[in-house]
């Protein structure tokens, strides 16, 4: 087993899109993990990964100088009213998936999303992916919504699950 201690969280650049995207990738052509079907090209990724580091944080993570995982957190709605609420997303590759990557990167990423004012953080996985559900699980995540039959890849279709976890108590925000 790898030593947490070797793992570094830092936060992403664009610089890092090569990497993140062949982390990215494989959940892509390969699982139902990513409901995306065709791999993004290298420049449109990075522009994604700009367009979400404007406002919400992007980490990586790094063992012996490679990245091995990464996490963001994202805009939930576009309504106002959603304003304390982040969608969050990670990918691991899975030669280090149960090293305590995962919790890391979520424990990074929800520290810097109190400290902007964020109250909810909610995760969306595909009710197939087990071993997330247990992960989110183990970090107190819980499901708050299913839906049935809302993807279809791979010749299937697929239902997903939301799951949510305060990261502060719910007191009046400051606006």
């Amino acid at each position: 087993m790898r030593d947490k201690a070797c793992y570094t969280i830092r936060p992403a650049s664009p610089d890092d899109a090569g990497a993140v995207l062949a982390i990215y990738a494989p959940f892509v052509t390969d699982t139902c993990i990513s409901f995306e079907t065709e791999v993004p090209a290298l420049d449109a990724f990075r522009q994604r990964m700009r367009g979400i580091m404007v406002e919400y944080p992007y980490y990586v993570c790094e063992y012996e100088g490679k990245i091995v995982g990464y996490a963001y957190a994202s805009k939930y709605s576009e309504r106002r009213a959603y304003r304390y609420s982040a969608d969050l997303t990670i990918y691991i590759s899975p030669e280090h998936h149960g090293r305590g990557v995962g919790r890391l990167l979520y424990e990074r990423l929800c520290a810097d999303l109190r400290e902007r004012g964020i109250y909810t953080v909610y995760a969306c996985v595909t009710a197939e992916n087990t071993t997330s559900l247990k992960f989110h699980t183990a970090l107190g995540f819980v499901e708050c919504g299913r839906f049935h039959n809302i993807g279809y890849k791979h010749g299937r279709w697929l239902d997903v699950v939301w799951l949510e976890k305060p990261v502060r108590e719910y007191d009046t925000p400051a606006e």
